[in-house]
């Protein structure tokens, strides 16, 4: 009993709150907010897996958010350029990964902790997104080539939900039926051991980051083609999520260690409780302190791995 509440006991914690909203707060249950809920919670949750990536290879990405953030005003550039949608998608995407390429070099090469590359990334890519808007949002008629990939559906199913389930398996595949999920494993949970044991432990991390890039690009690209907008702050609103959701992940299926379904299944239940509490009429700024007090538990549970990713060196 001990362990079955180890390991599940966070994510039946997530049920009994969706209950909790079920029976108390206002058309809860009804088909369109549930839908909505899911759809809003696909970009939370592709932002989330990226840093879930980067921490399991041992590394902190406190980038995510503004990497999202400059490759959406890159795509929302690219589009009022008049460049083909799938010119703007590669454009996004690109930025997303050569910066990613540029925290895996910080960390690898020029042996700087995560903690403090990633911070200093995060200053750059802001510093482009306001230079490329000069502060202004990229709004007006987007090309429904563009933003069909976020507003479409595919059999009843909106496309936002698919792209979450895609980015769902290709994280899980990777880290569950590949020898590079493997050796990302290894090189998150010892790295020293992992090099000695012939694991290119450098590139790893430095792949580990890359693809934390990777899928804040794509929730970015998702994003901007959901609103028809890109602004140069976007998507700050998810940094502090994507850590609640990782950590909060951490607390179930593989207590301890940062996973793919936990973070997901966090990400979902944070903006079940957000939207809960929004439908009962709770003021806007509790939230952020169920938020805080959520990061807070969330490391007192499973501290040792966000340890280890931000302080070492």
């Amino acid at each position: 009993m001990r362990r079955m509440i180890a390991i599940y006991g966070t994510a039946m914690a997530g049920l009994a709150i969706a209950g909790f909203f079920a029976a108390f707060a206002p058309n809860f249950i009804s088909p369109t907010n549930l839908m909505n809920v899911l759809k809003d919670a696909s970009f939370l949750a592709m932002i989330s897996l990226g840093f879930a990536l980067a921490l399991r290879v041992g590394e902190l990405d406190l980038s995510v958010a503004e990497i999202a953030s400059l490759a959406a005003v890159v795509a929302g550039w690219s589009i009022h350029q008049q460049w083909h949608p799938l010119i703007a998608i590669l454009a996004a995407m690109c930025v997303a990964f050569g910066l990613g390429a540029f925290n895996g070099f910080g960390v690898t090469r020029l042996r700087v902790p995560s903690l403090i590359v990633t911070l200093g990334t995060a200053a750059i890519a802001k510093g482009l997104s306001y230079m490329m808007t000069q502060g202004v949002s990229f709004v007006g008629r987007w090309p429904s080539g563009f933003t069909d990939i976020a507003r479409g559906s595919v059999l009843g199913i909106p496309n936002l939900i698919l792209w979450m389930a895609l980015a769902t398996a290709i994280a899980w595949v990777l880290l569950a039926w590949t020898r590079t999920g493997a050796h990302m494993i290894a090189t998150g949970e010892a790295d020293e051991a992992a090099r000695l044991a012939g694991v290119k432990t450098k590139q790893i991390k430095r792949l580990g980051l890359i693809l934390s890039g990777l899928f804040a690009g794509l929730a970015a690209v998702l994003l901007a083609a959901n609103l028809s907008s890109a602004a140069p702050n976007m998507a700050a609103d998810y940094f502090l999520y994507a850590i609640a959701s990782v950590l909060l992940g951490m607390t179930m299926f593989q207590p301890g260690h940062p996973n793919v379904f936990g973070t997901v299944y966090a990400a979902i239940v944070l903006k079940i409780l957000g939207n809960g509490l929004v439908l009962m009429g709770a003021p806007y700024y509790l939230q952020d302190m169920v938020l805080g007090i959520i990061i807070i538990a969330s490391v007192a549970f499973s501290a040792s791995a966000l340890k280890t990713a931000a302080f070492k060196v």
